[in-house]
């Protein structure tokens, strides 16, 4: 399929307000925190105060991200205990993820940031572990320029009719159905 390149612009410029945003990256494809990451290192570009809390990896732990934005000067938080299926008690994971969500709650209220990312949110959320109001009421009571991205498979229905723009990522072909594993610096 082939298309032609456009001649004209094809849209008008938006004529509402400038405002935080709140954005969600869901569905079952990769890419969901690789795009919040890159949407933070460009903020940062921008001179934007930023920081990702993450629900699910430990305070502890040492992925690519993670050495890449120590060099960046990007603050990031470990709040989870990994993975549920390696956890060794969940009601100690429920308790890391309740003392998360107050911590992301303070820095979604503090005013000291203009970007936040609240990686793998979702999961905690979906198993009843944070309450989905107190997430609405906190996304509503935040700076007016602060913006917010969410991410994590099966976005509650709540916050996809509350945020701005929603993605949701599908597979087209992955390699782990292969049984290629994981790589290092590209994960799976």
């Amino acid at each position: 399929m082939s298309s032609q390149p456009h001649t004209t612009k094809p849209y008008e410029k938006p004529t509402g307000e400038r405002r935080g945003l709140v954005i969600i990256n869901t569905g079952n494809g990769k890419g969901k925190t690789t795009a919040a990451l890159g949407l933070l290192v460009r903020a940062q570009g921008r001179g934007l105060r930023t920081r990702l809390l993450q629900f699910i990896k430990h305070e502890s732990a040492n992925f690519g991200e993670h050495r890449s934005l120590k060099t960046l000067g990007i603050p990031f938080a470990g709040l989870g205990d990994g993975f549920s299926w390696t956890s060794k008690d969940l009601d100690r994971s429920k308790e890391m993820a309740q003392a998360g969500w107050q911590e992301a709650k303070a820095a979604i209220l503090s005013g000291e940031y203009d970007l936040l990312v609240l990686d793998e949110v979702t999961y905690p959320i979906n198993w009843g572990w944070i309450d989905v109001q107190e997430v609405l009421d906190t996304l509503k009571a935040r700076p007016k320029m602060l913006h917010v991205v969410l991410t994590g498979r099966k976005a509650h229905e709540l916050l996809v009719e509350f945020a701005d723009t929603v993605t949701e990522m599908q597979p087209v072909k992955h390699a782990f159905e292969a049984g290629v594993p994981a790589q290092k610096g590209i994960e799976h």
